[in-house]
């Protein structure tokens, strides 16, 4: 076991509140594992910030009619409230935006320069001569190259999930202006990362336990060879580079945001009173450093932000790097500018915290993305947090009031089944651990909830309201037995629900530190006084989420309309032989399939009639493969052929994308290979 751990957690953009989506991805985890961690003793810390630069806060800035300092300042302390309220204990929560933070990256980029790490490039970028700034990649929309999306950023298509560069986008627009941009000769900074390729797969073959979607994301960018990477952008915006000659030039978010984890550490030594401390977890072989992020940040945290430090030397690099998939809302993508979103200070004002760590915590998109409902919130509330945990509880207190004069009776002459059922505390115990250290936050949650359906199901068999009558024996042995149970879960689901069983370790009358050692069938004591406390966990009732739905509903609907009123503009004209260029036809798909480490893409085999074809299509989001075969389509058949992730794609198939997001096939009832005018 290492002396210390280091735990961050991915740095939220300072641009909005927080959602469920962020807190399944990177924060409710940490949080979990954090907690445990505390318990076994181990010495921890637990590190995020605000990230506050980059092209998002620009552009919230902007809409809002504000300078990008008013929109980090406003929702820095927003968010951070919001955390602490939700139970999100971090050490130290810091900022992006302060001096300490923009030294230690400038630091950074100077040990990298003088080491004559970076390759310097002059190139051509767009450049928009109406707003007189070079745009950043958010700041271009236009066609990707390779599914044909027609509103791709200029760094990702969202459709297909290819990474891209404004200059590979067609018919590009500026978002600033709505213009077509130039381009113009600019200079920046580089990493190398094909520099690192070998040093990077050498340690990632060292790396243990990382989850399979993490480590195949990985491998899918080394597989297909790492470019260079700019370190430096045109922007105002951000941690000024520290050259004479890079005037109006700042530092690029991915190359900054993650050196927040050190300044923040570095401001928490300072607070703690020990300003060297931050080496000890930084730059000690003996510090496990793990990342808690979503699946859209592994590339930065498992090859840029390693190479980085490789590159300047004498840092850690990550342990693990447990990356969340995205969850789901109401079985559609969440989305916040289409309002189909549940913001956690709005959650607070129905509900108590614990009951969403719990939920949230029983389906957290580990490996695949997952789905929150209010349903599902509901049910688990009402079936297992009252009816298994707060049942338990409740009946284990009151029948020890009732009939014990709220004490610990002894355990004298134990059966079998008590000694058993005693001992399944410490099976428990071991599961809960193995499932948290492995990153197994599910079922370190379902295996906390099966000690209180043991507890539930031995009260029940043991008949104690039939032994009190005739037989104090045994049910005193009973009532110690489920007691001792009930004080076990008080420190097993803490990590959990650290408010609920803060309450409960009232009742039960235990004070001081707790420590996951203690967990045990001898943490209370015969004789010891307990309280009958208030029921833990009330159930919610069909009105209050037909609330909850309701209010979902309403905003996607106000989006909506206001969507409807705001329609994309129409592109510039095309002449009539440019769109005679294009050889549409009628298909049908007969086979489809998924493409191993693409999240999006589907390999799809088409009959054309004359021919068949397989084309690659960014649609696994709305469509499963084997919904789609059977479906008439219209393809693009005179398309280039194009390798997408290993597989040649020869044409494209139409979609037509709603206000919600979803995507529907262009269909035509016509013969496979009939001509579509």
């Amino acid at each position: 076991m290492s002396k210390r751990t280091l735990v961050t957690s991915a740095l939220p953009y300072a641009n909005g509140p927080i959602h469920l989506g962020h807190l399944a991805g990177a924060y409710l985890p940490a949080d979990l594992y954090v907690r445990y961690k505390r318990l076994t003793d181990e010495e921890i810390i637990h590190i995020c910030g605000s990230d506050e630069h980059g092209v998002p806060i620009t552009i919230a800035a902007e809409k809002e009619g504000i300078s990008p300092q008013d929109v980090v300042d406003k929702f820095h302390e927003r968010n951070k409230q919001i955390f602490e309220d939700f139970g999100i204990h971090f050490d130290y929560y810091g900022r992006t935006s302060s001096e300490v933070h923009h030294k230690t990256s400038q630091q950074f980029f100077t040990k990298l320069y003088e080491d004559d790490v970076f390759v310097q490039k002059t190139e051509e970028q767009l450049y928009d001569p109406k707003a007189n700034m070079f745009l950043p990649d958010r700041y271009v929309k236009g066609t990707c190259p390779n599914c044909g999306y027609e509103e791709a950023y200029g760094d990702q298509c969202e459709s297909c999930g290819t990474s891209l560069s404004p200059t590979e986008l067609k018919n590009p627009k500026s978002a600033i202006t709505g213009d077509t941009p130039e381009t113009k000769e600019t200079t920046h900074w580089y990493l190398p990362l094909g520099d690192f390729q070998e040093r990077l797969e050498n340690w990632l073959d060292t790396r243990e336990n990382w989850k399979p979607n993490v480590m195949g994301q990985v491998k899918s960018w080394l597989n297909d060879g790492l470019a260079d990477r700019a370190v430096t952008r045109d922007l105002t915006w951000g941690v000024p580079v520290p050259l004479e000659d890079a005037k109006g030039k700042v530092l690029y978010v991915w190359f900054d945001a993650p050196i927040g984890y050190i300044s923040a550490t570095k401001e928490w030594a300072v607070e703690k009173g020990k300003p060297d401390e931050w080496k000890s977890y930084w730059q000690d072989e003996d510090t496990d450093l793990i990342h808690f992020i979503g699946k859209d940040n592994i590339v930065f945290h498992c090859i840029m932000f390693p190479a980085t430090l490789m590159a300047h030397g004498n840092y850690v690099l990550p342990e693990n790097v447990p990356a969340n998939e995205f969850l789901n809302l109401e079985g559609k993508k969440l989305s916040t500018s289409r309002g189909w979103a549940v913001w956690l200070d709005e959650y607070l004002k129905d509900f108590d915290a614990d009951l969403l760590r719990y939920v949230l915590g029983t389906t957290l998109p580990e490996t695949k993305d997952s789905d929150f409902s209010w349903q599902d919130f509901q049910n688990k509330v009402n079936s297992e947090l009252a009816d298994v945990l707060g049942n338990f509880v409740y009946r284990t207190t009151s029948f020890t009031e009732n009939y014990f004069d709220g004490s610990v009776p002894e355990l004298t002459n134990p059966t079998e089944k008590d000694r058993e059922t005693l001992a399944k505390i410490e099976e428990q115990k071991e599961k809960i651990s193995k499932a948290y250290e492995q990153f197994n936050l599910r079922e370190a949650i379902a295996e906390t909830m099966n000690l209180a359906r043991i507890g539930n199901k031995y009260f029940t068999d043991m008949e104690p309201w039939q032994s009190r009558k005739d037989d104090m024996e045994t049910c005193g042995n009973t009532l110690h037995v489920c007691l001792q149970i009930t004080a076990a879960l008080s420190i097993l689901f803490d990590p959990i629900l650290p408010n609920k069983m803060g309450e409960l370790r009232s009742e039960l009358n235990i004070t001081g530190d707790i420590s996951w050692d203690k967990v045990s069938g001898t943490i209370l004591t015969s004789g010891s006084e307990i309280n009958k406390g208030a029921i833990l966990f009330e159930k919610i009732e069909d009105e209050e989420i037909d609330k909850q739905l309701e209010k979902l509903k309403e905003r996607a609907s106000e989006n909506e309309e206001e969507s409807k009123t705001n329609y994309e503009p129409l592109k510039e004209n095309m002449k009539f032989d440019d769109f005679m260029k294009m050889d549409l036809r009628a298909g049908k798909i007969i086979e489809a399939s998924a493409i191993e480490k693409a999240d999006k893409l589907l390999k799809i085999k088409v009959d054309l009639g004359f021919e068949e074809r397989i084309i690659v299509s960014g649609i696994s989001n709305d469509f499963t493969p084997d919904e789609i075969v059977g479906q008439n389509v219209c393809v693009v058949a005179n398309l280039a052929p194009k390798k997408l992730m290993g597989v040649e794609s020869n044409g494209m198939i139409l979609m037509a994308e709603e206000e919600d997001g979803s995507l529907k096939f262009v269909e035509t009832d016509a013969e496979p290979g009939s001509v579509v005018k």
